[in-house]
């Protein structure tokens, strides 16, 4: 259902930068105790820096920690301490990994290689104009370009990524927006990584952008049908919550933005769309649990905005419009969701709201795309996705469908409504991503474009599975599983690498990748663990894996990995994992609890420090992560949290070798969470394998910006693991 993504909640795990103030819930104090260096000594040049010690204690529900890495927490990223440590941590990674550096370069060369040099996206036809996006040859971005009326007229450049980024370290382009009258452009753009974005506007006529910049918002930007006003997200300038929606006039100072809506509850995040009919301009609000929407039309966008339902506790929604009508994506009485219906004149309470599609207990209704004469559902039935069309009393009328075991199937840019015609996307782990247009009419898929992967890659070469492996208390949890078939045998002799991610109900379905390939086609088996916590078996299989059944998010990662060493599908001495934010938590997890299973691991900007985290509101995104992990300020939650956090949880034991990555300005997993983490497992830890801390000083949580440089990172990561599994060639 057409929604703006809020780009700083989902995926991500929590935090971002703090004032640093004491902490509401717990008392704390701090006492300096006899330094320890923080960075080697000339004669010891080789050895890992040791981090001093600092007490510092907190002290809730009768129970003190004493945090004695809490220092290396600094708000500003200018405490010339920190810095000097963060850089001889990176020191001592960069001559750890000296003798894979040849590695890692054939690796980024391997990778890159395979991207097609000059491509394009698939034209799609607005408002007469089609609209594609380019790279060429050599550079890191896209070029926005739109032709006038044929594919055959000449091309007018909108936004060159490449030009906007020159002069900075980090570029990303939030969003893209042209006027209903075709004549304006916002953009909005972030060049820090933190996630804050300035919106300018361009006049497509002269090529001129107008004077005004608008700074610290979510990146969203929707224009109303007058041509000439906008809608917009400022984010709190501490915590980075996306929370005041703003009116702009173009042509005017951002200081005369008249505030139409600002959202007072923390645990709300807010965002800004308009309408599939392109008739409304709607402010949604949404947490974990709950949500709530307004609308405004599009054509007099100063009137005052109306609800379309007030929240209510425990209860999520969405809308859109289409017709008249408002179609709202509900969980209320339904945890696998259903859909309704209600007219936009009897908006305002669940009075006038009509069932569409009802609620089952296998299926999970993912999203809904609208267009005059029927709908298209995202459905996950038993784990595996669906497309299925439907007409507006409900009725399915066609579903689409997919050859392989294990794939992941999303919506493509269907921007006309009026059209028989829809984009989907499609890939497997098997099949570059791939664009299709399935024609009503004829009731066919017409594959509009595949990913190319150039030089010697074969599809028939590889194999992927999807098998269910049952976890210690009996659940039975999907496993998606590829490899190449000559350099596989199922008796325990390959290395294997097992991923998951395992919260906030995101669902890792199973996708192509080029730089895996370099993984699989030197003989590693690469497994994706659909752990609770996802939504992969429907809305249950992740209250499943939250608050206080958060444990077996953990317990399930473990049994898959114990599982697939059984069933001879990896090496028992060569066993990998890797998972990132709130996955890099699961990896904390899963080594202090049974580190004897894993050879190495990868934990790329973890969210480890759960605790002092979610004890500490004036942190980005805590608030709003209560329903997620659990508010440590009630005791039940505090215990519960206390007892997986993977900071807390360090133990005097053997841990297996350890890749750490954070970036210096990260507003989702602070750069000082992996930082205390590391210090303390060298600190704790029994064995001499390599823990290894890599802080990107350029950047925030998504890591490098651009198509070639991103790969950098990937292969340094990938280069770690084949040197530990000595699979070099």
């Amino acid at each position: 259902m057409k929604r703006a993504i809020i780009t700083t909640a989902c995926i991500c795990a929590l935090l971002g930068c703090s004032d640093n103030k004491e902490q509401s819930a717990a008392t704390e104090k701090q006492t300096t105790l006899t330094e320890q260096p923080t960075m080697p000594t000339t004669a010891d040049k080789n050895m890992p820096p040791i981090a001093k010690k600092v007490d510092h204690l907190m002290s809730i529900h009768g129970h003190e920690r004493n945090d004695q890495y809490y220092w290396l927490r600094d708000d500003t990223r200018k405490n010339e301490q920190v810095l000097d440590y963060l850089n001889a941590e990176n020191d001592f990674t960069e001559k750890s990994l000296a003798h894979t550096e040849d590695l890692q370069k054939q690796l980024f060369e391997e990778m890159t290689a395979r991207l097609e040099p000059n491509v394009e996206s698939v034209p799609v036809f607005d408002k007469g104009y089609w609209f594609l996006a380019k790279y060429e040859e050599g550079k890191d971005y896209p070029i926005h370009v739109r032709k006038k009326g044929t594919l055959d007229a000449k091309e007018e450049i909108l936004v060159d990524q490449n030009l906007r980024a020159e002069g900075h370290e980090y570029y990303n382009l939030g969003d893209l927006e042209i006027s209903t009258n075709q004549s304006l452009m916002a953009i909005s753009e972030d060049t820090v990584s933190r996630r804050r974005y300035d919106i300018r506007v361009k006049n497509l006529q002269t090529g001129e952008f107008f004077p005004e910049v608008i700074e610290n918002t979510s990146g969203q930007v929707v224009w109303a049908n007058d041509n000439k006003t906008l809608f917009y997200v400022r984010k709190h300038p501490t915590t980075l919550l996306p929370f005041q929606v703003y009116r702009h006039e173009l042509g005017t100072s951002p200081e005369k933005d008249v505030l139409v809506y600002e959202e007072k509850d923390s645990t709300f995040y807010t965002f800004v769309y308009k309408t599939r009919s392109e008739k409304f301009i709607g402010i949604g609000v949404s947490s974990t649990m709950n949500s709530e929407f307004r609308f405004v039309s599009a054509d007099s966008p100063a009137e005052e905005f109306q609800v379309l339902l007030p929240r209510e506790k425990d209860h999520k929604y969405r809308a859109d419009h289409i017709d008249n009508h408002f179609y709202v994506q509900s969980d209320f009485e339904a945890l696998n969701e259903r859909v309704w219906k209600v007219e936009e004149s009897k908006i305002g309470s669940k009075e006038h709201w009509n069932e569409l599609i009802a609620h089952r207990d296998d299926t999970l209704i993912q999203d809904v795309e609208l267009f005059n004469e029927y709908m298209v559902v995202n459905e996950r039935v038993n784990g595996v996705e669906k497309l299925r069309i439907r007409d507006y009393q409900g009725k399915l009328i066609e579903e689409v469908t997919f050859n392989d075991a294990a794939y992941n199937t999303r919506f493509g840019n269907n921007p006309d409504p009026a059209s028989r015609v829809f984009r989907y996307g499609y890939s497997s782990m098997t099949t570059p991503s791939s664009v299709y247009d399935y024609h009503l009419d004829s009731k066919k898929s017409e594959l509009k474009k595949q990913d190319k992967v150039i030089g010697d890659f074969h599809p028939e070469q590889y194999k992927s599975e999807r098998i269910m492996i049952e976890a210690r208390d009996g659940k039975q949890v999907p496993v998606s599983i590829v490899y190449r078939k000559d350099r596989f045998k199922k008796d325990g002799t390959n290395p294997l690498l097992n991923y998951a991610y395992g919260s906030y109900g995101a669902t890792m379905d199973p996708s192509f990748s080029i730089s895996r390939l370099s993984l699989l086609d030197r003989g590693m088996v690469f497994a994706i663990s659909h752990i609770r916590g996802s939504k992969m078996l429907g809305r249950q299989w992740y209250e499943d894996g939250k608050k206080l059944t958060k444990m077996n998010t953990f317990t399930d990662f473990n049994d898959v990995t114990k599982a697939l060493v059984k069933q001879g599908y990896g090496n028992p001495k060569q066993i990998y994992a890797m998972g990132g934010s709130a996955g890099g938590m699961l990896m904390g997890g899963i080594i202090n609890m049974e580190p004897e299973l894993y050879h190495g691991v990868i934990a790329a900007v973890p969210f480890v420090d759960v605790v002092t985290t979610m004890l500490d509101e004036s942190i980005p995104l805590t608030t709003g992560e209560f329903d997620e992990w659990g508010n440590p300020k009630n005791k039940e939650y505090y215990d519960y949290m206390l007892a997986y956090s993977p900071y807390d949880q360090i133990k005097a034991q053997d841990y297996p070798h350890l890749l750490v990555t954070t970036g210096l300005h990260d507003s989702q997993v602070q750069y000082w969470e992996p930082a205390k983490w590391v210090a303390k497992l060298r600190d704790m830890k029994t064995d001499n394998n390599r823990l290894l801390l890599d802080t990107d000083m350029e950047v925030g949580h998504g890591g490098k910006s651009g198509r070639y440089k991103s790969y950098l990172d990937r292969a340094k990561q990938y280069a770690f693991l084949l040197d530990l599994a000595n699979l070099k060639e």
